[in-house]
């Protein structure tokens, strides 16, 4: 892998393009960073999940844009082709686009190729306003971490058709404001696939079918370190394996032969 160039979001819209599989990882500091880089992942996220997984924390709500920015920058210092995106924690863009601007550009300044935030419908604006800037954003739709509260619990998105038509409404309009990628939680594999199909931009699935662009699970989940019971879209990529590099090597195999995830296995 050492001859691989640097991951650009030109390259990643062609292989969306092409139908060539995005593999993804969360990645939160520069050991792993370096060594999910050789194993050939493309992108990493630095993901508010590390409030979860690094903090013990219940929910991502309580990470801070300081957390996000020590993380981000320890990423960097890791990684020598992916490319890297980090998560606008929750109360980090909310109050106005003027701040949600403040917030990436110091994600972008700690490292970050691109910055993600959640949720469709007012975000529209924020994404237009932060994408004519010069700062590549993704959105993540679906089942949104930082608002598990009010949606109920964790509960897959898009299931009935009134639903479904809100998803596909709002990635229009997230689209024509500029988005450069979408990230997709807990939808039904086929809504995910349609939508993926006639999506300009890469999409990216988790528990959303084998159908999108690429996947991205939480690495420590897919090391089966992360204590308690596991979703349904993870797989256990370190049995059978006698390293963490051979089991990051797995997933990036598995997810470029698209044999990962399994619809009736992993999806809704």
């Amino acid at each position: 892998m050492t001859d691989r160039k640097p991951m650009t979001l030109p390259r990643l819209a062609q292989m969306h393009a092409s139908g060539e599989k995005i593999a993804m990882l969360t990645c939160y500091d520069a050991a792993f960073a370096s060594l999910l880089d050789e194993a050939g992942v493309d992108m990493l996220l630095i993901g508010d999940s590390l409030g979860n997984v690094l903090q013990g924390r219940g929910s991502t709500a309580p990470v801070s844009l300081d957390d996000m920015l020590y993380h981000t920058t320890c990423v960097r210092r890791g990684v020598k082709h992916a490319f890297v995106v980090a998560d606008l924690p929750f109360d980090s863009y909310h109050v106005s686009k003027e701040e949600a601007w403040k917030s990436s550009a110091a994600l972008v300044k700690a490292g970050a190729h691109m910055v993600k935030l959640e949720g469709g419908g007012w975000t529209a604006e924020t994404v237009r306003f932060i994408s004519e800037r010069g700062i590549p954003v993704c959105v993540h739709l679906g089942f949104t971490p930082q608002t598990v509260t009010s949606l109920g619990g964790f509960k897959v998105q898009g299931r009935d058709e009134a639903g479904a038509a809100r998803m596909k409404r709002e990635t229009q309009e997230l689209v024509d404001a500029g988005a450069a990628m979408l990230l997709y939680e807990m939808v039904p594999s086929t809504l995910a696939a349609e939508i993926t199909a006639a999506s300009p931009v890469p999409v990216i699935g988790i528990g959303a079918g084998v159908g999108t662009s690429g996947q991205v699970l939480v690495l420590h989940d897919m090391l089966n370190i992360t204590p308690g019971r596991r979703p349904r879209f993870v797989k256990d990529f370190m049995a059978g394996k006698d390293s963490i590099l051979a089991a990051v090597k797995g997933y990036v195999d598995e997810v470029k032969a698209g044999t990962f995830p399994v619809d009736d296995v992993h999806g809704f």
